[in-house]
């Protein structure tokens, strides 16, 4: 087997601290031919589509990548920003801030973010917290619930990145934090701040991303997992279960998905005469393709056109000040054990912090 080149060992180096940032991913650009090897390589993934190769691949390769990229490629130009794909600008800036977060709290760790598909890949991540010196990882998915399909997948994707390396890190993992206090009080938080400047709804949509129904039956705790953190979050806005509706979006071909379904759930609101929604996607934790165009376009020309008349879209929670510190406190309860006041390098992540506070400061 060929190894990548490590750094040069140093006896009697002190352990250095480094937390990954993963989030699902984006092309590089809103065409056809950046969307072309975003979906081959994410529609590769044998944990994305549980299919078998040989079924599969004819269908992806002979039909999929020849449709679908230019289809998807002006979905993504609908909102594309001058700084790129909202999700790499999102990404980039909440490790920044929970660098600086962290830091402000008194704890030395290089922070690094990456995307399970394309670019800043998690190899190249985990390369550059090896360059930074960093002997401990925590790997932190931007997935508060759980499922084989994202999280399970970046586990898999740094076990192949460990399968090259000769001197690896000591790893950890976040696996989900669905029901957890912070992450909660962020959401609420966003919902009431858009309440005191929209007014209130009759009805909230909780909107999370979909996964073929046989997930749950094979033991997937994703399903579950949703309802537990919509559960929390009416609880803490002080909902009855006649004010809102749990639904699931993004299905993708003809098997049957965890229901109900997003666009249908909205056309039967409006036709029973509920004149306005609001709607939220708990499970992202940072706008992107599926938020702002599936759901703040598409899903809205659905509410309108059956008949409803005000459809609020309640966004991500982004930079939202609740949820870095959430995602800080997240972090801190996994890195327990672990040194994070030695062994860093204090002048590079003293000006780490100052950046991101001062990111923080002028938005």
């Amino acid at each position: 087997m060929k190894y990548r080149v490590e750094p040069a060992f140093e006896h009697g180096q002190p352990a250095r601290v480094g937390v990954l940032v993963v989030n699902l991913g984006t092309p590089d650009a809103p065409t056809a031919g950046a969307l072309r090897r975003y979906l081959a390589e994410f529609l590769s993934d044998p944990r994305v589509v549980e299919i078998p190769r040989l079924a599969w691949w004819p269908i992806l390769h002979g039909v999929i990548l020849r449709v679908r990229p230019s289809k998807s490629a002006r979905k993504y130009a609908a909102i594309w920003t001058p700084e790129g794909s909202p999700l790499a600008v999102w990404a980039a800036k909440q490790a920044k801030l929970l660098a600086g977060y962290l830091g402000q709290a008194g704890h030395a760790v290089h922070v690094r973010h990456a995307m399970r598909y394309g670019k800043p890949s998690i190899a190249e991540a985990m390369d550059a917290l090896r360059a930074d010196g960093v002997t401990r990882v925590l790997v932190v998915s931007m997935y508060p619930q759980y499922s084989a399909a994202t999280t399970a997948s970046v586990f898999d994707a740094v076990a192949k990145w460990g399968l090259q390396s000769r001197r690896l890190p000591e790893l950890r993992f976040v696996q989900q934090y669905h029901d957890d206090p912070g992450y909660i009080d962020a959401l609420a938080r966003q919902v009431l701040s858009h309440w005191q400047a929209e007014g209130r709804g009759p009805m909230l949509v909780m909107s999370f991303h979909g996964l073929p129904e046989r997930s749950l039956r094979l033991g997937d705790p994703y399903h579950c997992q949703c309802h537990k953190t919509a559960r929390l979050l009416a609880q803490r806005l002080g909902l009855s279960k006649n004010e809102y509706r749990v639904t699931f979006q993004s299905r993708f071909g003809k098997a049957r998905w965890l229901q109900p379904y997003t666009e249908p759930t909205l056309q039967q609101l409006a036709r029973a005469g509920v004149e306005r929604v609001d709607l939220i996607c708990p499970g992202f934790v940072a706008d992107c393709l599926e938020t702002l165009e599936e759901i703040d376009q598409e899903a809205r020309a659905t509410f309108t056109e059956a008949g409803g008349r005000q459809f609020h879209y309640i966004a991500c929670l982004n930079d939202r000040p609740e949820w870095i510190q959430a995602l800080r406190d997240i972090t801190l309860r996994h890195l327990q054990g672990w040194d994070t006041a030695q062994g860093a390098d204090t002048a590079e992540l003293a000006s780490q912090r100052e950046r991101a506070l001062a990111m923080g400061a002028s938005d």
